[in-house]
């Protein structure tokens, strides 16, 4: 992939090592500034965010508004331009527009949402690949995934020649190569959904477009300095966790491409000092003096969500302060950038949204995805013969091993637990005393993402005790693994079960490499197989997450309708059948 830069790659790691150092040990007053930084927005978000709001008040009453596609819209002319006319249109006392006025704009003003997007057939997809899931036996599962692996083609797009012409017309970014979009309102890339349509599509034989996924999400990089949350202008003010470091890895461990991971590794260096950076990194304190940084989600934004800004503005309008607001806005994109959007992981008060905290977290799974980045580039750089690199990020997995060990460990648990910050008002630089209290103890799936991770699934003694935990949690039902024990409402609790968390928790028990572990792993994937098939035949589609009490039954709860598509679960979906096929005699039906 042309989009791929090199560079002198000890010369890079030495000079970002040595800046990072330097202004790690900047004293608290100048680094103070750094700590609640806003990444500006651009003039057209700023418009079709003003156009999502005069539509909410024309559409006022409809359940079908999604606040989402209205900053998803391009432009036909110049912004400026657009911006007159909108200013032009007549307008009710209150600021509403009437609808067939409002419809009569966007239609000559405004190119729809999707259309920034060209459909186009991967290059490497074909119906039926070699080598395609040996291990499925059964004629009926192996043609439902040939249908999953054909869906590939649904979700594939480009961007379009208008977006590369002129880029200031439209919120999509212009990224390089095609992309595989998530489905339905998510038109665009997402960071780690990338991840598990990696996964699928390894799986499925088509390993440039998995190339070309990860040349993208570097382009991203090169230009921002992180993989943003997707591919919008309106996403650069935050990220998402970040699992680049693994799609590269595991394209590696199938193609063998060092070219691959030589043109890789300066932007997962980037990446790594990105969240180590001050706003994302804590220092913690405990009895015997010993510091232990750790990671935690900090969106670079005070303002609501661009992509539903209507909805942040009706939450805040409970608080008073605007210091208040500006803190909330800033833990509800954080929360956003977690991926986990929503959940009452987040919040210091289950039943009041108001209350998320984000930014006063440290999370159990971005630790754990911060010590496998590490562990995945020392692999990679020892690979290419960079062996002061690989050395050097052993040393940094070792240490957030050790730190992960003393803050998020919880031996009477035998889970991994986020660490909530008892005071957010502290300077970013200033460490903090250890407090065993601040532990959350109450059970969420991600207290058990470690378990992927090798420092961990490789320890026989912490495995079993991680399985017994697991099995007595509640976490686990008839067909898979609920997000949390809580049924708030959000998307990201109880009942819902999403792929990704399927996945990561079935992989840590495989490769723990324990009997036991791996026929737990097989039980809990032919639940998630059997209700993502029973759904899939009742309404021909895969979901983007589903209801884990009953098999069949797709989820529900948050802020926008279920959605179908779906990258991630047909990823997740082929991801199994490789791992442990399907015998001809196992049934699939519920």
């Amino acid at each position: 992939m042309e989009v791929f830069r090199s560079y002198d790659l000890i010369y890079y790691s030495l000079l970002s090592y040595f800046l990072f150092f330097f202004l790690s040990s900047m004293d608290v007053t100048e680094a103070s500034s750094r700590c609640s930084p806003v990444k500006p927005t651009t003039p057209l978000v700023t418009f079709l965010e003003r156009l999502q709001e005069t539509a909410f008040k024309t559409y006022y009453g409809s359940s079908n508004i999604d606040p989402k596609l209205y900053v998803d819209l391009s432009l036909k002319f110049n912004l400026s331009e657009t911006e007159e006319a909108f200013k032009k249109l007549p307008r009710s006392e209150n600021g509403t527009v009437e609808v067939k006025v409002l419809e009569r704009f966007m239609g000559e003003y405004m190119l729809g949402a999707g259309e920034d997007l060209v459909e186009v057939v991967p290059e490497d997809y074909v119906p039926e690949p070699a080598g395609f899931l040996p291990e499925v036996e059964n004629p009926e599962v192996r043609a439902w995934a040939l249908e999953v692996h054909s869906l590939w083609k649904n979700l594939s797009r480009e961007v379009s020649e208008r977006v590369r012409d002129r880029p200031e017309l439209h919120t999509l970014l212009p990224l390089p190569n095609p992309v595989m979009i998530p489905g339905s309102r998510f038109r665009e890339v997402y960071y780690w959904d990338s991840y598990w349509v990696i996964r699928g599509l390894l799986a499925s034989k088509m390993y440039e477009t998995a190339k070309g996924i990860v040349a993208n999400l570097i382009s991203l990089i090169d230009e921002y300095g992180y993989v943003l949350n997707g591919a919008r202008a309106y996403y650069s003010n935050r990220s998402q966790p970040p699992l680049l470091s693994s799609m590269i890895y595991d394209i590696y461990k199938r193609t063998g491409d060092k070219e691959m991971v030589r043109k890789s590794l300066p932007a997962l260096l980037k990446e790594h000092q990105f969240w180590n950076s001050d706003i994302h990194k804590v220092t913690i304190r405990d009895d015997q003096a010993c510091n232990h940084t750790l990671s935690r989600y900090y969106a670079m934004w005070d303002k609501p969500r661009p992509e539903s800004s209507i909805i942040d503005k009706e939450f805040a309008s409970r608080l008073s302060d605007v210091s208040e607001k500006q803190q909330f806005y800033r833990d509800l994109a954080s929360a956003a950038e977690s991926g986990w959007d929503f959940s009452t992981r987040w919040m210091r008060n289950t039943s009041d949204f108001t209350t998320l905290a984000t930014t006063s977290i440290l999370p159990v799974d971005l630790n754990a995805f911060i010590l496998k980045m590490e562990l995945d580039i020392s692999s990679l750089a020892k690979v290419i013969g960079e062996t002061s690199i690989s050395e050097c990020f052993v040393e940094a997995s070792q240490e957030r091993k050790k730190a992960m060990d003393s803050v998020l460990w919880n031996a009477e648990m035998g889970q991994w637990v986020d660490y909530w910050l008892a005071d957010n008002s502290s300077s970013c630089m200033e460490a903090r005393k250890l407090e065993a209290s601040n532990q959350n103890q109450n059970v969420f799936a991600s207290n058990f993402v470690p378990l992927w991770i090798e420092l961990f699934n490789s320890d026989p003694s912490v495995v079993k005790k991680v399985i017994e935990s697991f099995q007595s949690s509640g976490l686990l039902c008839s067909a898979g693994i609920a997000t949390s024990l809580t049924n708030s409402g959000q998307q990201w609790d109880f009942p819902n079960g999403w792929a990704p968390i399927q996945h990561m928790i079935v992989e840590g028990l495989v490769r723990s490499g324990l009997k036991e572990a791996r026929l737990m792993a097989e039980d809990i994937a032919i639940r998630w197989i059997k209700t993502n098939y029973a759904a899939y035949k009742n309404m021909s589609a895969m979901h983007e997450k589903y209801d884990v009490e009953e098999c069949g039954k797709i989820g529900g709860g948050g802020e926008y309708k279920p959605q179908t598509g779906f990258g991630w679960t047909n990823g997740v979906a082929l991801a199994f059948l490789e791992e442990f096929g399907w015998p001809k005699d196992r049934k699939l039906d519920c």
